[in-house]
């Protein structure tokens, strides 16, 4: 029996040396703390470079009528506009977020923000459909260097202790862009033309490109690796092979297809009888994103608290609650739905993106871009897919195909649960 119990106050003080040494290391780097000058300027930085970043993606959602009926095209045809874009976003992703690794984290943003900045006013001067998507898709793969390396830029330079919050405040900045796009894509489209909406939000996003790149602090813990193929190659099997990655890579396929797939059709479905809403109440309507800017850094905080998969998991629910209000057809009472939607995808977001960085050790990059690769691979693949069950069964299709892709999120969110000690 003593040496039962001299075994347990060995483990016990091993464990105390263990936490202790780790409590030191932390202490020991440069992290950038809550309150402090560069902590502003990180979070001012990364809200203009999320704001240029979704005002950009998403600035075509409202307009998919619009290319509907200037180009003749079906609502599936329509919304490769938004599918093309997120799809190359996708793949870039497995190409940034290592490069990120090798070449810094604040160069590679910003080349990627100034290009798609370019390329969207390029896409405005486009005739053809064609020219259109292959201009969209060269958006999406610059895209791909702010969405994969923004969140491990993060995790390197700020605070652990602040980390969730911090990144839920990046997503709300990232529901603002989302906003802002849509809403003035949506009233210059209406007022003007496809164009001009393009044009005018090229403009924008490259003078916040630049506005980012001056603001932006330098990283201090970024450690440059040596770009190597079978490192690259043996990391992203570790990544994937990791039971709780796995789970998380496969939410964010989820959330982001659901997301897309509702404000896709919805727009469709506005138009129509008995509502028949033009563009500019459409983008209007972007407004309940503004939601996520509280519901972000709000789960970020209540992660603190309460365990990571139970906010996850009522987050959930969340989107599932809204899509059934939205199933009644009064645009009072639609908004409210759309709102609670909102909340929880952006609530949901902050929660499985910020575990990332938590359970990660080494390749931050890699496992970031990763998780987003899957993120934006559901966009594209739900986005057009939901276009099949919208051409079926109307906005009833559109519901039950994004509830039964939420309730395997929530098995997955229950799985997490039941594994993880975090």
């Amino acid at each position: 029996m003593n040496n039962i119990q001299k075994k347990i106050n060995l483990f016990k003080s091993s464990e105390k040396i263990i936490k202790n040494n780790i409590k030191n290391e932390i202490n020991k780097i440069k992290y950038i703390k809550r309150g402090t000058k560069k902590f502003n300027e990180v979070l001012l930085a990364l809200f203009s470079g999320g704001l240029a970043t979704f005002a950009i993606l998403y600035c075509v959602q409202p307009m998919l009528p619009v290319f509907s009926i200037n180009f003749h095209l079906t609502p599936a045809q329509s919304s490769l506009s938004l599918s093309s874009a997120t799809a190359m976003m996708a793949i870039g992703m497995l190409i940034t977020g290592p490069l990120s690794d090798f070449i810094g984290r604040k160069i590679l943003m910003s080349f990627s923000l100034i290009s798609a900045s370019i390329f969207t006013i390029l896409c405005s001067q486009m005739t053809s459909w064609n020219e259109i998507i292959l201009m969209r898709s060269l958006t999406g793969l610059s895209l791909s260097g702010v969405a994969a390396v923004a969140m491990t830029y993060l995790s390197e330079e700020i605070h652990p202790s602040i980390l969730s919050f911090s990144i839920g405040l990046y997503i709300s900045g990232n529901a603002i862009g989302g906003f802002s796009g849509r809403l003035i894509a949506g009233i210059l489209s209406t007022k003007f033309s496809w164009s001009i909406a393009l044009l005018i939000i090229g403009s924008i996003s490259f003078i916040s490109s630049l506005f980012f790149l001056w603001l932006l602090p330098n990283s201090k813990n970024f450690k440059s690796i040596t770009l190597n193929s079978h490192t690259l190659i043996s990391n992203f099997f570790v990544h994937l092979n990791d039971k709780y990655l796995s789970k998380l890579f496969i939410m964010g396929f989820i959330l982001m297809g659901s997301f897309v797939t509702l404000f896709n059709y919805i727009g469709y479905r506005l138009t129509s009888y008995p509502f028949s809403l033009n563009q500019s109440m459409i983008g209007l309507l972007s407004v309940v994103y503004l939601t996520g800017t509280y519901s972000s850094p709000k789960a970020g905080i209540l992660t603190n608290k309460y365990h990571r998969s139970n906010v996850l998991i009522g987050s959930l629910f969340l989107m599932i609650s809204g899509l059934i209000v939205t199933e009644f057809n009064n645009l009072i009472i639609i908004i409210p739905g759309l709102m609670l939607f909102s909340a929880g995808f952006f609530a949901a977001h902050s929660v499985s993106s910020s575990w990332i960085g938590h359970r990660v050790k080494i390749a931050k990059g890699q496992a970031s871009s990763l998780y987003l690769f899957f993120y934006y691979l559901g966009s594209s693949i739900f986005g057009t897919f939901g276009g099949i069950f919208w051409f079926a069964w109307h906005w009833l299709g559109i519901s039950i195909f994004i509830i039964f892709m939420l309730s395997i999120g929530i098995l997955l969110a229950h799985k997490l649960k039941l594994s993880s000690n975090d």
